[in-house]
C-alpha cells in the first residue's frame, strides 16, 4: 500500500502517492506517475550510466594531517609538472614529500618553512594546464 504524501514545489503544493517498487519509488501526482530513485540506486533492471569525461583534478594541494612545513619548493608564477615536489612536510616525527596533483602554474603559496598547519587546508593552488581536445 502507498504512502501519501504533501510536497511543495516553488510555492505550489502538491499531493503524492508514494509505491516503493523495487529500488526505486513509483510517485503518482496528479494522474501522472514518475519513477524516483533514493539514495542513488538504479531501479531494477537499469544500470547506472557512467560518465565519458574526465574529471578535472584539483590543483588545490593540501595535507590530511596536520603538521610543520620543512621546506616550500615552489613560488607563486613557477610552473610544475604533475608529481612534483612542492613541499615537504613533517607529521608524526617523519617529512614527506608533499607532490604537485597536476601539471600547471603555481597561483598561491599559503604557508611558509617553520610554520605549523591544520589538516585539510589549501597550502599550495596550481592553475591547471588547459587540456587540448585531440
Amino acid at each position: 500500500m502507498g504512502e501519501k504524501r504533501t510536497v511543495t514545489i516553488d510555492g505550489e503544493t502538491f499531493e503524492v502517492d508514494l509505491e516503493p517498487d523495487g529500488n526505486s519509488w513509483k510517485a503518482t501526482v496528479e494522474g501522472e506517475t514518475f519513477t524516483i530513485e533514493v539514495g542513488g540506486a538504479p531501479p531494477k533492471g537499469e544500470k547506472k550510466r557512467r560518465s565519458t569525461k574526465k574529471r578535472k583534478k584539483s590543483g588545490v594541494v593540501s595535507s590530511t594531517i596536520p603538521g610543520k612545513i620543512i621546506t616550500v619548493e615552489v613560488e607563486v608564477g613557477q610552473d610544475v609538472s604533475e608529481g612534483d615536489v612542492v613541499l615537504i612536510l613533517e607529521a608524526m616525527k617523519m617529512q614527506n614529500e608533499v607532490v604537485a596533483p597536476v601539471s600547471g602554474t603555481v597561483k598561491e603559496v599559503n604557508c611558509e618553512a617553520g610554520s605549523t598547519i591544520e589538516a585539510n587546508l589549501p597550502l599550495v593552488v596550481i592553475e591547471p594546464e588547459i587540456e587540448s581536445e585531440d
